[in-house]
């Protein structure tokens, strides 16, 4: 077989086992090449697995990622991409109300479906195991169509059952013919091509309805997006536009159109800061799930939040969150070996100097570097590259407790969303390591203080006097005592007018007009027991569009793409948060960024018309065009944008708020 036309004249060498025994291969730097030569050596299965790992996420090749092509034709803004399963085809979906079939390797288009559709397109997806021939949309205009690609001008299915705008489709690798369809008056639909029914009828529209968030949380919720796991497709992930993703089983969904309590069927998973605040008092929040997907196993669920960051959940893992735990009472012998002093200030670390411990917290001499580093970027104030360098550390020495604390001193400085409470995750990790770390304990204190938890941050700061005396009097301490107490007071201030209120705006639900204030008291238990997150990953801005993705890079999650809206994409370290990327990809938006399932690509898209194809074709790390070199001006403008009111006229790129 001949090669496919090369790309660049940049070479590198890969080692490769055809199963007869190593050989060295000179191959340029571009997708094609790459693609090429996995289906040269793809024979064995073992072999191939390894080598689709190597092509899609080798350091060498996500250091050389640049642009390598443009693909243009559309008229209008691209909202959804979609790879076949087997990477041959990329299927777009635009305003224009056109699908378009590109060949990304031989960079041209196949087929072009001017479709019905008379709204912004917002989801395309191909159905499995039809050999790449069928594909789904949905759209603004609430219709969802499966087109033949052979036979265009004909749609082997049509929905209109959604009341409001479809957003999101979904499919599972086991169900050529059954999908799924979320759409913003809430309701999720089960669709199976091979059954007809008549839409907008409230007897057939129950047929296809799975769920119906209006009637499990509210008449507001809208659902934002979905998807099914690929390993158990039993399970439906569902986003809306709250902070809650919804695992759904559909094995335990009622059957009956009679009863809405899903509560046996569902999980609910959320950041702790954000369960912190639960209350079933229906308020508005701005936040909203623009995108989730399971990752290749199915065993975690990451979410693209908007006005906020991207998490990624442990499925089997993930346990509510814990704000106060009181750490094992350590032995009496080793309280005094284990004590340390506590900071004058309450943002100081181990940095050395005033307020370095008495103890010393062993590290490896390669991680004693990464700390020294961090130390010194926190000194200076570079707290983004404090908080990498220690993150760093920690994924290749999770036993360093010193490293936790110095962590959550750079997060409580930093002060980004969320950034008080993955500090005081870093002071329970410090403290499982050593319960005698006093510093952390304090830090604990401190932070449950921000957090507007008093009361656990007293009990908190008691039981480190209880158990080290020696500190009763500190200055340190003494200071955090008067704060709590301070804050404490005016609580308990608030708590009082509250009660003065109307008795009417608390009223329970089954108390008569006010009732639609408030959650079910079901919905309300189901939030309030979200499990917490495993990583996040900080830097984008999500606060413009609500179809914004976030995606693994890698089979093993070794990397995290997303689109922002500052018009870069980014790449993020998966174990260790740290963006190791970004690239301009947009002249205002990048809503979708789609790797390729098997080698190193990218597809992304946004407000400009055309799609841009990124592969490691650059021929040096030092020799990419679209690179962004000032990652921390960009990512500290997003965090300041986040803060803004996203109904302000004057915000940039306000005229395509919510497509």
């Amino acid at each position: 077989m001949t090669p496919p036309p090369i790309m660049s004249r940049y070479h590198c060498e890969i080692e490769m086992n055809n199963g007869i025994g190593a050989t060295y291969r000179r191959l340029p730097l571009n997708a094609t090449a790459l693609h090429w030569h996995r289906q040269q050596f793809g024979y064995d299965l073992a072999v191939n697995e390894q080598v689709r790992r190597r092509l899609q996420c080798n350091a060498a090749y996500i250091d050389r990622i640049e642009l390598e092509t443009l693909l243009t034709g559309h008229e209008g803004c691209v909202n959804c991409l979609e790879f076949t399963t087997d990477g041959l085809w990329l299927a777009s979906g635009s305003d224009d109300y056109k699908v378009m079939i590109w060949d990304p390797f031989r960079r041209r288009r196949v087929f072009t479906l001017n479709t019905k559709h008379l709204g912004n397109m917002f989801s395309v997806k191909f159905l499995p195991k039809h050999n790449n021939n069928i594909v789904a949309t949905c759209a603004a205009d609430k219709f969802i169509y499966v087109y033949d690609i052979n036979h265009p001008n004909e749609t082997l299915y049509s929905c209109n059952c959604h009341s409001m705008r479809a957003k999101r489709l979904a499919t599972a690798p086991d169900s050529p013919y059954i999908f799924w369809s979320a759409g913003e008056d809430g309701c999720i639909l089960q669709l199976d091509m091979r059954e007809s029914h008549q839409c907008r009828t409230e007897e057939r529209a129950n047929g296809v309805r799975l769920i119906s968030l209006w009637s499990q949380v509210e008449s507001t919720t809208e659902a934002k997006c979905l998807a099914i796991n690929p390993r158990r497709t039993e399970y439906l992930a569902v986003g809306a536009n709250d902070a809650y993703a919804r695992i759904y089983d559909r094995r335990k969904l009622p059957t009956s159109q009679d009863t809405t309590d899903a509560t046996g069927a569902v999980t609910y998973y959320a950041p702790g800061h954000i369960v912190k605040n639960n209350t079933p008092i229906i308020v508005h929040d701005p936040r909203a799930i623009t995108y989730l997907t399971f990752n290749e196993n199915g065993t975690e669920l990451l979410v693209n939040m908007g006005s906020e960051h991207i998490y990624r959940y442990d499925l089997n893992n993930a346990g509510p969150p814990v704000f106060y735990s009181p750490p094992p009472a350590p032995p009496v012998a080793s309280q005094e070996a284990s004590t340390d002093t506590v900071p004058q200030d309450h943002q100081s670390s181990e940095t050395g100097g005033k307020g370095e411990s008495h103890k010393s917290h062993w590290l490896p001499s390669s991680i004693e570097m990464h700390k020294k580093q961090g130390n010194e970027f926190l000194q200076n104030g570079k707290l983004m590259a404090a908080i990498d360098a220690y993150s760093c550390a920690l994924a290749k020495y999770p036993q360093g407790e010193v490293l936790y604390l110095n962590r959550a001193t750079a997060l409580m400085r930093r002060g980004w969303f969320g950034d008080i409470y993955a500090a005081l995750r870093d002071c329970h990790d410090a403290l499982r390591l050593d319960p005698c770390y006093v510093k952390a304990h304090f830090r604990l204190a401190r932070a449950l203080l921000e957090l507007h938890r008093p009361q656990d941050a007293d009990e908190c700061l008691q039981a480190l006097i209880q158990r080290f005396p020696s500190f009763a009097n500190n200055h340190g301490v003494l200071m955090l005592n008067k704060d709590i107490k301070e804050n404490r007071r005016q609580s308990n201030a608030k708590n009082d007018q509250g009660a003065s209120k109307s008795a009417f705006e608390f009223l329970p639900q089954d108390e008569g007009v006010y009732r639609n204030r408030h959650f079910s008291n079901a919905e309300f238990a189901l939030r309030s027991a979200s499990k917490d997150y495993m990583q996040r990953y900080c830097g984008h801005c999500n606060i413009t569009t609500d179809i914004k993705e976030a995606n693994y890079l890698g089979s093993n999650g070794e990397f995290i793409v997303a689109g922002s809206d500052d018009g870069n994409f980014y790449i993020w370290e998966g174990d260790t948060g740290k963006i190791c990327s970004a690239y301009r990809a947009d002249s205002a938006i990048v809503n979708c960024v789609q790797p390729h399932p098997s080698i190193c690509m990218l597809a992304t898209s946004g407000i400009d018309q055309d799609i841009k194809i990124w592969s490691p074709c650059a021929p040096s790390p030092s020799e990419r065009s679209n690179l962004i070199a000032d990652i921390t001006g960009f990512v500290e403008d997003n965090q300041q944008k986040m803060r803004t009111d996203p109904f302000d006229l004057n915000t940039p790129n306000a005229y395509c708020f919510n497509n």
